[in-house]
């Protein structure tokens, strides 16, 4: 049986046993779109990969610098963690600056990604908090903005209140989007999230890489979350995570987030572009495959002659059966095409 073309292939043995469709847009900050496959207009709810954008009231509204944010702490805001000693202390440490307690936090919980953590737990027979969850951060950042802005703690997730009208406005300002074109939905963690068109999520990544190409307002809180991200790229992730370790290997060069449903994101500092990623049917299994496939296709390989060991279990990810043996693989093979 013949098998038609595919971006992506997941192979057990020496045969194919699935395939997953993509959809990328690499964009500049002048809005061209300079690369893309599949539909790079479809519309797409970024979910995780759209928290640098929920970030900038924090930053934009005084609340990051009344509460004396460091720059880790701008990052867990960014982040879907993995629960973490570091992730956990950091976000109860943003809820003691603000008065909250933990309770506050109104984003649910969630095993933790960090097995040991879950298995210490279990063992001091302790339960899971809100602070485990990976968007635990981003509603720490949340309520701290309505703390500062004398706004009510409590319904911070509603659409209606400031927070979210916000947030609504610089996702619209930055990625360029009428606001009334802008769809939504609730994301996994309860809060509103926005379904745009992946060429529009590559676009407001182009700016975050390159602040200055924003309105003036934007500029400072861009450059601040740029700046933490990739100074604090443990907070983003975590161990063993795609867009931390791709932020540490490349330190300064970009930033990257992934998403729910088989969303990645990347921002390049010197060239100015925005690459946004998502697979149709919302495996994340190979998303760190197309994004460093889309990175050498683009010429970022290049500019990188060193192209590091580190990141060969991300381009060509094992197949891994329940004993831990690689039984297979997941090949990427697509040519962006020039718009």
């Amino acid at each position: 049986m013949e098998v038609n073309e595919k971006p992506v292939y997941v192979y057990r043995g020496n045969y194919i046993e699935s395939t997953h469709e993509v959809h990328i847009a690499v964009v500049d900050t002048k809005g061209n779109l300079l690369h893309y496959y599949g539909d790079p207009m479809r519309p797409t709810f970024a979910r995780s990969s759209m928290k640098p954008f929920q970030a900038v009231p924090l930053i934009q509204t005084g609340a990051a610098k009344a509460f004396n944010y460091q720059p880790k702490e701008v990052a867990i805001s960014c982040a879907s963690h993995s629960g973490e000693d570091i992730h956990r202390h950091t976000v109860l440490h943003i809820l003691d600056k603000i008065n909250l307690g933990e309770d506050a936090l109104q984003c649910g919980t969630h095993p933790p990604r960090d097995q040991e953590i879950y298995k210490a737990l279990i063992r001091d027979g302790k339960e899971l908090t809100p602070v485990f969850s990976n968007c635990s951060g981003k509603h720490s950042g949340m309520l701290a903005t309505a703390v500062h802005m004398g706004e009510d703690p409590i319904t911070y997730r509603d659409i209606e209140h400031p927070v979210q009208q916000r947030i609504l406005k610089v996702i619209a300002e930055v990625c360029k989007v009428a606001k009334e074109g802008i769809e939504l939905g609730v994301d996994g963690c309860g809060v509103p999230v926005h379904r745009i068109p992946l060429y529009n999520v590559a676009f407001g990544y182009a700016k975050v890489a390159q602040p200055h190409h924003v309105e003036e307002q934007y500029q400072l809180p861009l450059k601040t979350i740029r700046d933490s991200m990739m100074k604090h790229p443990e907070m983003i992730g975590g161990k063993e995570r795609f867009d931390t370790d791709v932020m540490r290997i490349f330190g300064g060069k970009l930033i990257a987030k992934g998403g729910a449903e088989g969303v990645l994101c990347i921002g390049l500092v010197d060239q100015g572009l925005g690459i946004a990623i998502k697979v149709e049917d919302g495996n994340a299994r190979a998303t760190s495959a197309i994004g460093l496939k889309v990175l050498k296709d683009i010429g970022f390989a290049d500019q990188n002659k060193s192209w590091p060991d580190d990141l060969k279990s991300y381009e060509e990810p094992a197949v891994t059966n329940m004993r831990k043996d690689a039984i297979g693989k997941i090949v990427v093979d697509f040519k962006l095409k020039g718009a």
